[in-house]
């Protein structure tokens, strides 16, 4: 699998807000969506982590917005994996508008790795660490 991963989206009617564009908080959505795609691709579905008892709880998230998306657009999230330190492991996304190639925005989000019986930061593991090809930011697309 690639380094960067693509996850495609045809913008819903229903993602629109009352200015007529693209709820920010669909963003988030897509971006979430778009990591657990990745993470699945990578042969760490959701199950997976279910049976590790373990997963990924999002600590910040950071989004830069720079152009607006409307109903029936596609778009493309791209998304990468930055780092993993012990506990943590930074994502970074680049949502776009392939028919123009508009950057639509840019964001990131840490994550840290936790047990899921009691809610404590556990040491992602190195099966799971070493699942992701890291992408050094002088490669970031």
């Amino acid at each position: 699998m690639p380094a960067v991963f693509e996850y495609h989206h045809t913008v819903l009617e229903s993602e629109i807000d009352g200015q007529g564009h693209v709820n920010n908080l669909e963003y988030l959505k897509w971006m979430q969506d778009a990591a657990v795609a990745h993470s699945t691709a990578q042969g760490w579905p959701t199950a997976r982590y279910k049976e590790e008892g373990a997963g990924f709880v999002a600590r910040s998230h950071n989004i830069e917005y720079l152009q607006a998306a409307f109903a029936h657009e596609k778009i493309i999230v791209l998304t990468w994996v930055a780092n993993f330190k012990k506990v943590t492991s930074l994502r970074k996304f680049k949502i776009v508008r392939p028919s123009d190639e508009t950057t639509l925005a840019v964001a990131e989000t840490n994550w840290a790795y936790i047990g899921l019986k009691h809610r404590v930061p556990r040491r992602i593991p190195p099966e799971l660490s070493g699942a992701f090809e890291l992408v050094e930011e002088d490669a970031e697309p």
